[in-house]
């Protein structure tokens, strides 16, 4: 491989996925009380949901440093690679902002060497699918440009949406005022996310999960039809019903790939623990028409 692929821990790529394509992952921090660990390397996401339900209070995160992101590009230049590493986006993180600085620096100390920091505008295994399809294209020997342009291709195809079980802790995201959640969480309905532009926006509430589900199921299907779609279910500290959807999706769609992961907790302790939901793109997005959105989620126009 002459491009080494680089991303955050906020891809949500299983750690032996990630290994099997090459891909680096920088760890974000997670502080619980005075001690700091490194995301799904000192600490399983598992282990820190349970930390997280002990005391939401003394749970924080925050990004990589910019020493460790020089370490990553500095090691892989010094390979002889270019470096391509794929960010959440720039909306909702510095996670960007510290890699590109870093580039920056190892750039200038390797002057034969490329390094581009794309923002993948998008969060969780969607940005996953980015850096793991920029993983597979380096895999046949392309080129920096042309990993970029088939990761980029990718990026403009990925989404993601989750149905929450509970909104209670949306106000850490810093975007939400608590008093709204605690107004919100007294409503018998599930919250319906998925991101645009960037940014992690609403789409509708429904009754219950099983609604919700079948909701977003049905909206993928609308998208999609029969085409061969790449899907990463997703599941906040739920494995069971993470298990099940993951079969059910199989059944429904012509899975060209289908993987099961667990939401990072440092989106997670925002989200909530019983969050389910899946991240997917297909290579070809031909809208269905005619289609019927049957599961239509309530409260807000269809998107």
């Amino acid at each position: 491989m002459s491009v080494a692929v680089l991303t955050d821990s906020l891809s949500c790529l299983p750690r032996e996925l990630a290994k099997e394509h090459g891909i680096g992952i920088l760890p974000i921090n997670i502080r619980f009380g005075d001690k700091i660990y490194r995301d799904s390397v000192d600490l399983s996401a598992t282990e820190a949901y349970e930390l997280f339900a002990k005391d939401p209070d003394l749970f924080s995160t925050s990004p990589a440093s910019p020493v460790q992101y020089i370490e990553a590009i500095r090691e892989a230049a010094q390979s002889g690679r270019d470096v391509l590493c794929v960010t959440v986006s720039a909306k909702l993180s510095t996670v960007n902002n510290v890699a590109s600085l870093a580039g920056e620096q190892v750039s200038a100390e390797f002057p034969g060497i490329k390094v581009k920091v794309l923002d993948s505008e998008t969060v969780l295994a969607a940005q996953g699918f980015v850096a793991l399809e920029a993983a597979r294209e380096a895999a046949l020997g392309r080129n920096l440009d042309e990993v970029v342009r088939r990761a980029r291709n990718v990026k403009s195809q990925a989404s993601f949406t989750l149905v929450l079980e509970t909104v209670r802790n949306v106000y850490r995201t810093g975007r939400v005022p608590k008093v709204a959640v605690q107004a919100a969480s007294i409503l018998p309905v599930k919250a319906i996310l998925t991101v645009s532009g960037g940014v992690v926006r609403p789409q509708g509430v429904a009754r219950n999960m099983r609604q919700g589900i079948d909701h977003v199921l049905n909206k993928m299907r609308c998208k999609v039809g029969d085409s061969p779609v790449h899907v990463a279910v997703m599941h906040a500290y739920s494995p069971e019903e993470g298990k099940k959807l993951k079969e059910r999706i199989a059944s429904e769609f012509n899975c060209a790939e289908l993987w099961v992961t667990e939401v990072s907790p440092v989106v997670g302790y925002a989200l909530g623990a019983g969050a389910l939901g899946f991240a997917y793109y297909a290579d070809v997005d031909v809208p269905r028409q005619g289609c019927v959105d049957s599961g239509r989620a309530q409260g807000l126009p269809p998107q």
